[in-house]
């Protein structure tokens, strides 16, 4: 009896004490930054295998974030985007901006408890973007998909660069469920946008992203309000001298309804776009080389000239226009190298 009794004496010792430590190692150990509950680890124990919590190293904070989803037409699917975004992150801003949507889009998203910012009409996806940057409330904007397209998972990827870069982009990786065509489509506006800033560029067009209200409403007015936002916000950030990352994710395939973007009509609005960005923030990457070019084609046909033609040293008309023209082109971007300059200073001001 006696031996059975100190048996059982040091059994409790041995759980009371057990018990303590995983009460204190709780209390020492801050709880998941988005989700708000301990990550736990089972680590070994004199007594038994404890579960204690483990400490997530994250450098923001579920309170931090609006997650803004431009919506037009997506009662198919954003029904289940909203829930998954509020299981995960329970204490983010979710902030649904109705791009003149016909169907229950709004009503859908209220019901799941998100803010709602209506469009009394159809103005496009950067639009959409830009009324949700003067809505968001919070410091950091997570722009987030409306057809399921994005796992509301990898947010915590994308969250976890912020602080050592100023905007994550969530790239899409090798596994992405994307068709030939639209692959293509993408490596040709990727090698453009990489040419132009300088940059490698894996992914252009993902609109899956964040960084900080601040940040992002100093481009605001050079945002278009169609679906070049990603690719503007990308090269604008990365030709302002901000600190850009893409992190590899997964997109899926849209979960329902019909996709909004035609690859002809808004590829050609893409190249414009970037072109555009590129005389906005550095203009001699696109008039150098075509100043060189032309003053290049000026140089051979009047070397072929003398060679074959003419037989004596001669400079035709044509030559001369076209290095008049390639000297134009030179100093034309010269001066909107100036330009560029002054407009970083005024956003910089802005800021």
């Amino acid at each position: 009896m006696r031996i059975a009794y100190r048996k059982s004496q040091i059994a409790y010792r041995k759980s009371h004490i057990a018990n303590r430590i995983s009460h204190i190692a709780y209390r020492i150990s801050p709880v998941h930054p988005f989700t708000r509950s301990p990550v736990h680890l089972f680590i070994p124990h004199p007594s038994s295998l404890i579960l204690l919590p483990l400490c997530y190293n994250s450098r923001v904070r579920s309170e931090q974030l609006t997650i803004l989803i431009p919506a037009f037409n997506e009662a198919e699917t954003i029904d289940a985007v909203i829930p998954q975004l509020r299981a995960l992150y329970p204490s983010a801003e979710i902030l649904v901006v109705d791009d003149g949507s016909t169907d229950e889009t709004a009503t859908l998203a209220q019901s799941h408890g998100a803010r709602v910012a209506r469009h009394p009409y159809n103005k496009g996806n950067g639009a959409s973007v830009k009324t949700g940057l003067r809505n968001a409330t919070r410091e950091l904007v997570i722009i987030f998909d409306a057809d399921g397209q994005h796992d509301a998972r990898d947010i915590e990827k994308l969250a976890d660069g912020i602080g050592e870069y100023d905007l994550v982009v969530g790239a899409r990786d090798e596994n992405s469920q994307t068709d030939f065509g639209r692959r293509l489509y993408h490596h040709v506006l990727n090698m453009l946008a990489t040419y132009l800033s300088g940059m490698n560029v894996p992914d252009a067009t993902s609109g899956f992203r964040i960084a900080r209200r601040a940040e992002l409403l100093q481009f605001i007015h050079l945002l278009p309000n169609g679906f070049s936002t990603p690719v503007t916000t990308s090269l604008a950030f990365i030709k302002a001298g901000y600190s850009v990352k893409f992190v590899p994710t997964t997109m899926l395939k849209r979960q329902g309804g019909v996709s909004k973007i035609k690859p002809v009509r808004d590829g050609t609005r893409f190249i414009i776009i970037a072109f555009r960005m590129s005389t906005m923030f550095a203009p001699m990457k696109l008039f150098l080389p075509v100043s060189g070019a032309l003053i290049v084609i000026a140089l051979v046909y009047t070397l072929i000239d003398i060679l074959f033609f003419s037989q004596r040293l001669y400079i035709t008309n044509t030559a001369v226009l076209l290095i008049t023209i390639g000297i134009l082109t030179f100093l034309i971007g010269l001066v909107a190298e100036q330009i560029a300059a002054l407009r970083f200073e005024r956003v910089e001001k802005v800021g």
